[in-house]
This record gives structure tokens, C-alpha cells and sequence, in this order.
């Protein structure tokens, strides 16, 4: 006649922490962590082995694994230790020259007919240079998305070609902050023709960090040049 296997119990458990088992038995939302805090809570409450898994509907050797890994480590035994699934085919070193070579333009890489990256044209290139053996369109989606790279619309600066464009500025400045106590600052300003206004196009670039271009354009005839406000009434006259 075979002997019955000896009852395992948990470890005698204080007060904080039965309240603790008690508000994880409540409010847990992981249905692992939630079962093994109910193995060891009933346990603490002097529960057989067998009379908790007849109540979860879990093996035996789960309920005394789940009290040995308690008595052991205590709260940590509780969470989950997920595999991390099928090791990636894809290392850590191509995934970063992958999202490299998605910032950089068509361009440099010796590519002509068109200005960006598509998914595609991007896949296409990486099979093509041998960077890859094989890759789909969604695989390479999520490298960039966790390599921080984005597509995003560029933006653009501008900046004067004026010489005396800085002290002009805080002459301007200067009237807005302090204006004369016995005249008025009049404010001229010219507006550009809307064809003149930069088209912004779109790029693979690090998150919240687009690409910025200059768009500055030249007026050789015609054109206004900056110069500070003027101050109204004159200062020689006497009203």
C-alpha cells in the first residue's frame, strides 16, 4: 500500500501580509497572479492541498509548487515569469542599421526616382543589399516603431541674409518692450505672395524629432529690406 504524499502548507503568514493577499485576491487583473494569491491565502487558512485544487479545478503539484515558490520567495512568486517566446531572427545590430538606413534619403544610397521611403521601396532595398534574408512589410513596421522612427512631416526655419538683420531686431524689440512716452510705434510689415510658402513634405525620423529644411528664398528685384519701426509724431515736431 502506497503512502499519502505529507501536506504542504505555507509558511505562517503576519498580518500585513494576509492583507496584502486579500487586496490582490480583489483587485488583481492577471488571472495568474490572482490564482496562485488564492493557492497561498486558502493554504494560510489551513486548506489541504487536495481541497484547493478540487476547488480551482488545478492539479496538485501546481498547488504545491505554487506554496514550495511562496515559502521561497515570497510575493515575487506571485507574478508570472512569461518565455520570451521564439528568439528574433532579426539582431539588435540590423535593427539598428535598419532604422538607420530608413532616416537617411533614397538619395544617398544611390537611388533615384523617388525622395523617401515607402515600406515597400525600404523592404525592397534592404532584400536587394542582402541586409536581410527575408522580411515582411509588418515586420519591418515594428523595428522601426521600436527603434523610436517615425513618419513624420518636415518641418522648416528660416533666416535672414541681412548683415544688420540682429541689431535691427533689438531696435524692434526695443520699442515694443519701452515705447516712447510722447509718440506712438508704428509697425510695417510685407506679406509674401502664397506661392512663396515652403511645401513640407515627409520622412522616416526619430520620434518628435523631424527633419527640418531651410526655406529661405531670394527677392533680387523689388524687394523690402527690415528696418525698425517708425516713431510717430517725429520727434522735431512740436505736437
Amino acid at each position: 500500500m502506497l503512502a499519502r504524499r505529507p501536506s504542504v502548507f505555507v509558511r505562517p503568514l503576519s498580518m500585513d501580509e494576509g492583507r496584502k493577499l486579500a487586496r490582490i485576491t480583489r483587485s488583481s487583473k492577471d488571472p495568474v497572479r490572482l490564482r496562485r494569491a488564492i493557492v497561498v491565502m486558502m493554504s494560510g487558512q489551513g486548506q489541504t492541498v487536495r481541497d484547493i485544487a478540487s476547488l480551482l479545478q488545478v492539479g496538485d503539484d501546481y498547488v504545491r509548487d505554487v506554496i514550495h515558490a511562496f515559502n521561497e520567495r515570497g510575493f515575487d512568486a506571485l507574478d508570472p515569469k512569461w518565455s520570451g517566446g521564439r528568439p528574433r531572427k532579426i539582431g539588435d545590430q540590423i535593427r539598428e542599421w535598419i532604422c538607420l538606413i530608413a532616416r537617411t534619403s533614397p538619395a544617398e544610397c544611390g537611388l533615384t526616382g523617388f525622395s523617401t521611403w515607402s515600406l515597400s521601396k525600404l523592404r525592397d532595398h534592404l532584400l536587394s543589399e542582402g541586409i536581410v534574408a527575408e522580411l515582411s512589410r509588418e515586420t519591418l513596421r515594428r523595428i522601426l516603431h521600436a527603434g523610436g522612427v517615425s513618419w513624420q512631416t518636415t518641418t522648416t526655419w528660416k533666416a535672414s541674409t541681412d548683415p544688420d538683420f540682429i541689431p535691427k531686431m533689438r531696435r524692434i524689440l526695443e520699442l515694443y518692450d519701452s515705447p516712447p512716452d510722447d509718440g506712438r510705434v508704428v509697425c510695417v510689415d510685407e506679406f509674401g505672395p502664397l506661392n512663396l510658402l515652403p511645401r513640407k513634405g515627409k520622412a522616416w525620423r526619430h520620434r518628435r524629432k523631424p527633419k527640418t529644411l531651410r526655406a529661405t528664398y531670394h527677392r533680387h528685384d523689388g524687394s523690402c529690406t527690415c528696418s525698425p519701426p517708425s516713431i510717430w509724431p517725429p520727434a522735431s515736431c512740436s505736437t
